[in-house]
């Protein structure tokens, strides 16, 4: 049975390459949620003023993986003590954010959150925003794949890779 939750870990190339390679992951689509405009474009969220941010629309078969180590995966790939940036990028558009369908997802998110701070984190605040899904707009066509398509581009290779890397490290 498949389910759907949105998740902002920053560069949404980043978050779409590092769950697409994630066994029970049936669909990512990058894309914006979170914001005040409707269909943004991308240049309009990278200016900070729509509210948005860079998001992926993750549908997941439950009965494969379940919600819980989706999140672990997701906290583990990005930093989520950086609040509105990850590394280089900055804004509110790169920040850390969990988009829920429904109430259980909000619950399993805040006890992951919980674990997280009393483990892994203990010694940083995780800032990431536990909203509501709402909007999600689906981004340009050349967004969609991006790191699949252009993974010999130097922002691939310095950026992404080693994120693939850690999850390799955490399946």
């Amino acid at each position: 049975m498949n389910s759907k939750i949105f998740l902002a870990g920053g560069c949404f190339w980043c978050t779409e390459a590092i769950f697409n390679r994630v066994e029970g992951v049936k669909k990512v689509i990058p894309g914006y949620i979170g914001g005040n405009v409707k269909n943004p474009s991308y240049k309009q969220v990278c200016s900070g003023r729509t509210g948005h941010a860079e998001a992926i629309s993750l549908e997941f078969d439950k009965n494969i993986i379940s919600l819980d180590k989706l999140l672990l995966i997701f906290f583990q790939t990005h930093d989520p003590t950086q609040l509105n940036r990850q590394g280089n990028d900055f804004g509110t558009q790169y920040r850390s954010a969990i988009f829920y369908t429904d109430i259980k997802q909000k619950k399993i998110t805040e006890n992951i959150i919980k674990k997280l701070s009393e483990s892994i984190y203990k010694n940083k605040e995780i800032v990431t925003k536990i909203e509501l899904a709402k909007d999600f707009f689906e981004a340009e066509k050349e967004h969609i794949n991006y790191y699949d398509l252009n993974s010999n581009q130097p922002y691939c290779q310095v950026v992404i890779n080693p994120k693939i890397q850690k999850l390799k490290s955490l399946i």
